[in-house]
Order: structure tokens, then C-alpha cells, then sequence
């Protein structure tokens, strides 16, 4: 399959879409009302980072554009007043942007860890008004039914995931939906992905400026660096960092059907490189991952278990059911993360700017409790004692009452 345009005839994204005398080099032709766009742009090569949201200088123009791969420059008549997303990640960054009321489908509702947005006084993320798209089935007339101005997603991703979708699909909504922006950023290495790739920041970034929320970016980028900047002064010495191995929260436990991560590179585990954890399973796997059974992962043996989605798709007592049969297994009984308790839920990869401040946290506490304090679950969140960012400080930004 080409990794340009899924394998179809004809010229890929790198190449140009051509529509009423308009050039975009590399990208999409987008634009909030652009049927009646008669500008001209020249190719911008995707693979740098451009820096972004560039104004007209005509007083009056309100039309900008945002440079970001694989769509290439992306132009706006107008900020965009309704959105969708795909993945929890750009969704969450959305959230951020205090533009939850203007969501108006996301392809994944279901699997969000909500309630970390509880922790955030002031911050209520519900999505019952927000439609739900079918993962399976949706196709392109979906897009004119939700009729969103803007569309935070990676089109080669949505190409690769659903094979009714073409290049010629995304530039046909581009043209009479609206813009097509954002890019794959949860793991690096996909065959596919032969384009820039983005850290969490830079996409954020992306997305704030076409919203125009420059100053939310802003503000919860300064929490984020200094956050992580704390937290990596007052590790202890590598050699005395545990190490961590990441089980999938859906593999059969009491089978031994097991799915072992690496941390890798990439947006989807970033709390963990951020703590500069020990990888257990990294030197055991060639891959984005590997299926074990209980002989395999005791070969392994690392000091901790983290099993990701727990907080996502499972509740408590769901989690503790499957660690149960973890703990009954004969082979899973001799585990050095069973004998010392220390089997942990875990997050989502795709994590947005809020969803990783607070992932960050937990795993701060999971891992060195001697340094950040003890993991007592959930409800650790809500202990303002206990936090280690100012979570009120982060629903200010987010609900607009920072000044």
C-alpha cells in the first residue's frame, strides 16, 4: 500500500489540489467558505515546522492560514465556530481551548478517562449533545451532516482506518465542509507516516491557532513545562528508577493472552518519557508491541505493571476483577509487580494537553511515592495538598477567568 495515498492512481497529498485557480502545495485546499476563493498560494514544503496562523495584512480580512502536515497550508475566511475530532487527543486540546459547546461529533465518544476533568474545579465535560460517529461505518456524507467548520484529524490515518475514504474524499469536504487539519502524533515509526511528525506541544500549538487562543496555549503550555521541569529535578538516580512494563487493560488474564508495549517514541506514552522510567519490555520487543503469554512476561519480570485504558474503559472494580485472575494465574502469582502489589491502572495514548498533565501525575505518584507522594487512587486528584500542578489555576485557563 502506498503510504502517500493508500495505495490509489492518481496525485497524492504531496502533489496539489487545484481548485478555482487556487494552488496549495502539499496540502488540502480548505477554508470555512472557500468556493469563493480566487487566492493563490505556493507550495510550502510539510516537512518543516512553519510557524503558524500567518493574518492578511488588510485590516478588514479576517482570512488566516495554519501550516501543518500532512495537509500542508490550510486557509480560514473566519475562526471556526463548530469542530469535530477523532481521537481523544485532539479532542482533549480542543477542551483546553474552552471550545466544548462548539464540539459537535467526535468518531470516539466512548473510552475518555472523564473523570479528570472532575478534578479541575469549574470544568464540566459532558457529551451528551456531542454526536457519536460510528467507528465502523462512516463515511464522507457523515461530514456534510455534521457540518462542522473545522475537522481535527490526520486524513491519511482516516484513509488507512476506513477504506472508503480517498485523497479525493478529503479534498472534496476540505472545498465544501470545511478544513481538514491535524496529524497522527501518537506513535512514531508507522510505515505510512512519512511526513512530520508533531510532539503534543507543537500540535497544540497548531490547533490553538486556528481557534485564535493564543493566550490558552499560552497558559497551560507555562503549567506543562514548569510541571515537568519540577518533577525531573526531584527524580531519583536512574539505577534506582524501578522498571515499568505496560500489559494491555483487554488481554485475557486468565488465559495468559497477554499484549506487551515498549514505551517507544511518540505522543501516546509521554508521561512515561517524561519520568524517565526503565523500560522493561522495550529490550524484549521488536515492534509497536508483542503477544505474550505468562512465561514470556516473567521473563521480563519487571518491578511494575501499568496496564493501559484502565482509567479509560474500565471502572474499579472492573480493573480488579482482571487483576484478580492475574493474581490467581500460577505463573502470574510469581510476578514481582504481583508479590508487591504494585499493579497499576493506566492511561490513554490519546492524550491531549489535560488528559497528560494529569496521567503525568498519576504515574509521578505510581512510580516514586517516596518523592511525589503515595497513589491512593482517583481521589488522590482531588486532595489539593496532594497535587503537583495548581489543578485550579488549569480550570481557570480553561473556563476563560484568567486575566
Amino acid at each position: 500500500m502506498s503510504s502517500d495515498d493508500n495505495g490509489r492512481d492518481g496525485p497524492t497529498r504531496r502533489d496539489y489540489v487545484k481548485y478555482g485557480g487556487a494552488i496549495i502545495g502539499g496540502g488540502l485546499f480548505a477554508g470555512c467558505s472557500q468556493r469563493d476563493s480566487t487566492a493563490t498560494q505556493t507550495e510550502t514544503a510539510t516537512q518543516t515546522a512553519t510557524p503558524t496562523a500567518t493574518e492578511t495584512a488588510t485590516p478588514e480580512d479576517t482570512s488566516y492560514t495554519v501550516t501543518m502536515a500532512p495537509a500542508g497550508d490550510v486557509a480560514f475566511d473566519a475562526v471556526p465556530e463548530t469542530w469535530m475530532a477523532y481521537y481523544s487527543n485532539y479532542g482533549d486540546m480542543g477542551i483546553a481551548l474552552g471550545k466544548l459547546d462548539s464540539l459537535e461529533a467526535l468518531v470516539y465518544r466512548e473510552g475518555w478517562p472523564l473523570q479528570f476533568y472532575d478534578t479541575l474545579p469549574g470544568v464540566d465535560v459532558s457529551f451528551d449533545s456531542v454526536r457519536q460517529l460510528s467507528s465502523g461505518t462512516f463515511d464522507k456524507e457523515v461530514f456534510y451532516e455534521v457540518d462542522a467548520d473545522v475537522h481535527l484529524l490526520d486524513p491519511h490515518f482516516v484513509s488507512l482506518k476506513h477504506d472508503g475514504f480517498s485523497a479525493a474524499d478529503f479534498d472534496e469536504i476540505a472545498s465544501n465542509v470545511g478544513p481538514v487539519v491535524g496529524n497522527y502524533i501518537r506513535r512514531h515509526g508507522q510505515d505510512w507516516h512519512d511526513y512530520e511528525y508533531y510532539s503534543l506541544y507543537e500540535a497544540f500549538e497548531k490547533v490553538a491557532d486556528v481557534f485564535h487562543e493564543r493566550e490558552r496555549y499560552e497558559g497551560i503550555r507555562t503549567v506543562h513545562d514548569t510541571f515537568i521541569a519540577d518533577i525531573q529535578a526531584n527524580l531519583p538516580p536512574e539505577r534506582e528508577r524501578p522498571e515499568i512494563g505496560l500489559i494491555s487493560s483487554f488481554s485475557d488474564f486468565s488465559d495468559g493472552s497477554l499484549d506487551a508495549y515498549p514505551i517507544g517514541a511518540g505522543n501516546g506514552k509521554k508521561q512515561y518519557q517524561d519520568l524517565g522510567i526503565v523500560d522493561g519490555f522495550g529490550p524484549h520487543i521488536d515492534g509497536s508491541y508483542a503477544s505474550w503469554d505468562y512465561e514470556q512476561l516473567l521473563e521480563a519480570d519487571p518491578d511494575i505493571l501499568v496496564f493501559p485504558y484502565g482509567f479509560a474503559s474500565l471502572s474499579h472494580s472492573e480493573f480488579e476483577t482482571r487483576m484478580d485472575q492475574l493474581r490467581d494465574h500460577p505463573l502470574g502469582q510469581q510476578l514481582t509487580a504481583v508479590q508487591n502489589d504494585r499493579l497499576y491502572r493506566g492511561g490513554t495514548s490519546y492524550q491531549g494537553p489535560i488528559i497528560n498533565l494529569i496521567q503525568t501525575e498519576i504515574v509521578a505518584k505510581q512510580f516514586y511515592p517516596e518523592q511525589f507522594g503515595a497513589w491512593e487512587g482517583i481521589e488522590t486528584l482531588h486532595d489539593e495538598d496532594a497535587q503537583l500542578f495548581d489543578h485550579q489555576h488549569v480550570a481557570d485557563i480553561i473556563t476563560g477567568e484568567v486575566s
